[in-house]
């Protein structure tokens, strides 16, 4: 997956590259026939108008390049068995059906949670955050971060800075300085800190949503499916931080090269039981 990354970030460099010397090309045309007349001149403002319609394509190049730097989650220290799984409920031929399991989790445990669309991943994992499943145990003084593919977490009426501080207090942090370095290392800069969260990009929504992790300092984090709207060049560098986090981990993703960069130590596959 890495290769695969620094191949495609080299291709859209030398696509930035190209359209400079195209840019270049357009602008000497532009300050040779601007002093013609006549059709020379319409031609000129053509040229000038190409040349900028161009810059525009180089500037969201250039802010594509724009990757987040190494991150890690600390983890809140819990001794025992954060989480407990005696049963989970699925969907089978069109109907729920509990089935039983023995999965525990403690430090340093990730799990993956695999099976076909539809039966009933991420509604475990909203089960298993939301306390509604009998046969699902979490610890009470466990801090848990989730990662919804839908955002579902995020207030979208709160403020960016806002948002943050909530993290930042349920994770006992009080530091607003380094609250803002976190933000911005994952691109998320002053500019932003007064926005709605509803007002981001679905990649921006992503971003903040593992800022916040790292303010949380959680004792679990559970993803589901994590990568849907992260730009490509964050994605090794995400997973390297999931597979250092030394909390408990529950994920869900559909991305094969994303899963293979993080060792796991348990299965649960919903489709075998």
């Amino acid at each position: 997956m890495v290769e695969e990354i620094k191949s495609r970030i080299e291709r859209e460099q030398m696509k930035n590259a190209q359209l400079e010397k195209a840019i270049q090309d357009r602008k000497d045309k532009v300050n040779f026939f601007a002093h013609k007349g006549g059709k020379m001149r319409r031609l000129a403002s053509k040229l000038k108008e190409e040349a900028e319609e161009m810059e525009e394509s180089k500037v969201d190049v250039r802010k594509e390049d724009r990757t987040i730097n190494d991150f890690k989650i600390p983890n809140q220290d819990i001794t025992g068995d954060i989480v407990v799984i005696n049963s989970v409920k699925i969907i089978q031929n069109h109907e729920p059906a509990i089935k039983e399991v023995h999965k525990l989790l403690r430090q340093r445990t990730k799990m993956l949670v695999s099976g076909p669309n539809g039966i009933g991943k991420s509604t475990l994992l909203r089960s298993l955050i939301n306390k509604t499943s009998d046969g699902v145990k979490i610890m009470d003084e466990v801090r848990v971060g989730y990662y919804s593919q839908d955002f579902s977490t995020l207030d979208f009426e709160s403020t960016v800075f806002d948002s943050l501080k909530k993290s930042l207090a349920e994770g006992n942090g009080t530091d607003i300085q380094t609250m803002r370095a976190i933000a911005a290392n994952f691109l998320i800069t002053g500019e932003l800190m007064g926005s709605k969260i509803g007002h981001l990009s679905e990649g921006q929504k992503g971003l903040l949503s593992f800022a916040k992790l790292v303010l949380l300092k959680p004792g679990l984090i559970v993803l589901d499916e994590p990568t849907n709207h992260i730009n490509f060049r964050h994605i090794p560098v995400i997973a390297k931080a999931l597979n250092e986090y030394q909390g408990a981990m529950i994920l869900i993703s559909h991305m094969a090269d994303f899963v293979r960069e993080i060792k796991f130590d348990e299965y649960l596959d919903l489709g075998s039981l």
